[in-house]
C-alpha cells in the first residue's frame, strides 16, 4: 500500500548548518528505504514564497501569491513509500527531520 508523507515545518526550523546535515540525513533515509523497495519518490520544495494558489470561480481563475493556507508550518516537501502498514509509513515518517521540529502528516494513497 502507497503512503504520502507530507512534511511540515517552519521554512527556518534548521539553521543553514542545521539543514545542510538534516537533508543529508533524509537523503540516507531515502536511500535506505529504496534498498528495501519501500521509496516511491520523493523530493523537497522551493520555499514558499514561489508558491502561487490557484482557484477557479464561475470559470474564472484566480491566482494569488503564496500558499493556501496562512500557518506557521509549511509544506517542504514529500515522499512517497510502499509499505504493507500505516504502522510502517509511520515508523519511517518517524525518522525524517520534519519530524523534530513540526509535523509529518501519514496519507494512505487511494489508487484509482
Amino acid at each position: 500500500m502507497k503512503f504520502l508523507l507530507l512534511m511540515y515545518n517552519a521554512e527556518d526550523a534548521f539553521s543553514d548548518d542545521d539543514l545542510k546535515v538534516e537533508q543529508r540525513n533524509a537523503v540516507a533515509l531515502c536511500n535506505e528505504i529504496h534498498a528495501k523497495g519501500q521509496f516511491v519518490s520523493g523530493t523537497p520544495l522551493y520555499p514558499v514564497e514561489t508558491a502561487k494558489s490557484l482557484r477557479v470561480r464561475d470559470g474564472l481563475r484566480v491566482v494569488s501569491d503564496g500558499p493556501f493556507a496562512e500557518t506557521k508550518e509549511q509544506l517542504g516537501g514529500y515522499v512517497l513509500v510502499d509499505v504493507d502498514t500505516i504502522e510502517e509509513a509511520i515508523d519511517i515518517a518517524s525518522r525524517f527531520p520534519s519530524a523534530k521540529v513540526g509535523t509529518v502528516e501519514v496519507r494512505a494513497i487511494e489508487e484509482i
